[in-house]
């Protein structure tokens, strides 16, 4: 009886295991694709940036012979068309982590459906895979504010903005989304995958 009852409330820990798993893998998924990062404004249109897309861009009118602003979402043309290097390398480290964190999840909702998928071994090395992927989203988060001093964001920002700097800027959303993604994956689904995995069983032979 009792070891039944171990049983469920390690089936239990499984599922909130993967469900937390794949809400957090999710959540820094969504913000790190989404343009969302820094908010501001330039010739009286929103504009906001993202790590490697941007909403809001000017463009040359030629029937007018000015520069207009698009008001389109869309990624830059090339990867070193992102403004500075720090947001190539936050865009590069933070893919990253949150392709780590999907993996995982994924692995996790289906030692769900499949028996004896995970073991212990499994959940822990799943556990560091997750500390690892959410280790790199917080550095990208934290390398986001050195291209601050970019022209595109001084541009943006009342030419105010510096590295720390947000100038007439303010955060957005989306770097808070997969900011907190991260935290979470980092502090407690790498704990509960330390103890989500089956023990494995020893035999006489």
């Amino acid at each position: 009886m009792l070891g039944g009852s171990r049983l469920v409330g390690l089936g239990a820990l499984r599922v909130v295991w993967a469900l937390l798993s794949f809400l957090c893998a999710a959540t820094s998924c969504i913000g790190f694709f989404m343009p969302y990062w820094l908010l501001g404004s330039q010739m009286g249109k929103p504009v906001s940036f993202g790590t490697f897309r941007r909403c809001s861009y000017p463009i040359r009118d030629e029937a007018r012979g000015g520069t207009v602003m698009l008001e389109q979402c869309g990624r830059y043309a090339s990867f070193q068309g992102i403004p500075s290097l720090e947001w190539r390398i936050c865009t590069v480290v933070t893919g990253t982590g949150c392709g780590l964190l999907l993996l995982v999840a994924l692995t996790a909702i289906m030692g769900c459906c499949v028996t004896d998928l995970i073991s212990r071994t499994i959940g822990r090395v799943a556990g560091g895979i997750q500390f690892v992927g959410g280790l790199l989203i917080g550095s990208g988060c934290a390398l986001y504010p050195l291209g601050w001093d970019s022209e595109e964001v001084r541009q943006t920002c009342g030419n105010s903005s510096d590295q720390f700097d947000l100038g007439s800027c303010e955060i957005g959303w989306a770097y808070y989304c997969t900011g907190a993604g991260a935290v979470v994956a980092m502090l407690l689904c790498t704990w509960m995958a330390c103890f989500a995995g089956k023990k494995q069983k020893h035999y006489p032979y």
